[in-house]
């Protein structure tokens, strides 16, 4: 069980680590190509779609779960339709996006007020950017879907693919045909198509006989439509909880100082690596408790349950000691303003207690999306995030950023207690 766990959870952290470099990549040319604006419009709009494309994870995490499920029960027609119904609602709201992008840019802008001389730019950027979105949502439906079979290496090796497309498209348009914003915009368009179309061409290669299956009858039924929608539904509102947390984290750094806002957003990236990790052991929970849950082998779904704690548990341990050892010099890497890394001191422990705060709720996340219990998710999160906003504002006006801090780990916390209480009520 172990060497599974890690056959699913290692090509999955790989995947992780890369797709900042999407987004990296495009700030580092613009940074060579003109002033501030340029890398604040790419900035901006690279959050505006970050957070759209966040919002609609549940394609990825509806499908692994259910795909796992039906692997496991056997139901091979059910798989492929599986795939068909993601890829079809995906890129339909891909292509209602591009319909929309007047109303949708225009209002992301408004909601993130930038600089004047930024949103010009950033405009230019979004309308070469919404191009990508059909190939963006299908390629979750197709990411879940493989996730959901027991593969995490092709989505390995599309997002590694993805990353190198990027960069050699965005290098040539900017330098070669003389492009600006929207070089970059048009060289992460093309990476995002390449990596759909890659997907796709592997589904040919390795599982083309799936399509053998009568998988057309009940393809679109109004039953399994229904139970789709609704899963999805609660991950949904799920994730907006998740998003209202995060953005609400950057926003009350950003009215306590700009010196507290820059700690911040430098600190939290020690919970952003820490969760490219556990994300992919919640992965491997997710394709293996699913498809043990589909086939009701319930040892085996304990076992699941067991061995994914054990390695989040030791992954949580590691990275506590690493940042307590090497905590400090890590930020002095991302910073060589010695006023941040000075003010950040007052604030490093909280950002030390992450990893065993978060790491349950990582793996219970897993688990949850792997048998599909999405209203158990909501709940969790919906909980935890009420916590968190009456917490930091009863807390605040003694204790300031630290009020923050205190409420997101007991948020962390929260996650994953309530889900873990859940799983021990209904599920052992």
């Amino acid at each position: 069980m172990n060497k599974r766990i890690l056959q699913l959870a290692v090509p999955s952290i790989i995947s992780n680590i890369t797709v900042p470099l999407l987004g990296l990549v495009d700030v580092a040319i613009v940074g060579h190509i003109g002033d501030a604006s340029y890398i604040g419009a790419i900035a901006v709009g690279s959050m505006l779609f970050n957070v759209i494309y966040w919002l609609f994870g549940f394609l990825r995490m509806g499908t692994s779960g259910m795909t796992s499920q039906a692997l496991g029960r056997r139901d091979l027609a059910e798989v492929q339709r599986l795939l068909v119904r993601s890829l079809s609602i995906g890129v339909g709201i891909g292509l209602l996006f591009f319909i929309l992008q007047k109303v949708i840019i225009a209002c992301g802008l408004w909601a993130m007020a930038p600089e004047e001389d930024v949103v010009e730019l950033a405009c230019r950027y979004c309308y070469v950017c919404i191009w990508g979105a059909p190939a963006v949502l299908g390629l979750y439906g197709f990411t879940g879907w493989y996730i959901g079979m027991q593969n995490t290496r092709i989505p390995m090796v599309v997002s590694l693919t993805q990353n190198v497309v990027n960069i050699i498209a965005s290098l040539t348009l900017v330098f070669a045909c003389d492009m600006t914003v929207e070089g970059v915009a048009l060289g992460t368009v093309i990476a995002q198509w390449w990596g759909f179309l890659m997907a796709l061409t592997l589904y040919r290669i390795y599982y083309r006989r799936l399509g053998k299956y009568d998988y057309h009858k009940k393809l679109f039924a109004a039953e399994p439509l229904k139970r789709f929608f609704s899963l999805n539904k609660d991950i949904f509102l799920r994730t907006l909880c998740l998003v209202a947390v995060n953005l609400f984290f950057t926003v009350a750094g950003s009215r306590e100082s700009t010196i507290v806002l820059a700690v911040n957003t430098l600190l939290m990236t020690m919970f952003t690596i820490f969760s490219y990790f556990m994300d992919g052991f919640a992965y491997a929970a997710e394709a293996l408790a699913g498809k043990y849950f589909g086939a009701k082998n319930w040892v085996a779904f304990r076992e699941v349950v067991k061995r994914t704690m054990i390695f989040g548990i030791g992954v949580a341990i590691i990275f506590t000691l690493l940042y307590i050892i090497g905590g400090e010099g890590f930020l002095s890497l991302l910073t060589s303003d010695k006023n941040v890394i000075a003010a950040s001191e007052e604030y490093f422990w909280w950002a030390v207690l992450i990893p065993l705060a978060g790491m349950s709720a990582f793996v219970f996340d897993g688990i949850f999306v792997g048998i599909t219990q999405s209203k158990s998710m909501l709940c969790a999160s919906f909980v935890a995030s009420f916590s968190f906003f009456v917490l930091f504002f009863v807390w605040h006006p003694w204790l300031g950023n630290h009020a923050l801090w205190l409420a997101f780990i007991i948020y962390l916390l929260l996650r994953g207690v309530v889900l873990f209480v859940i799983y021990r009520s209904k599920l052992r």
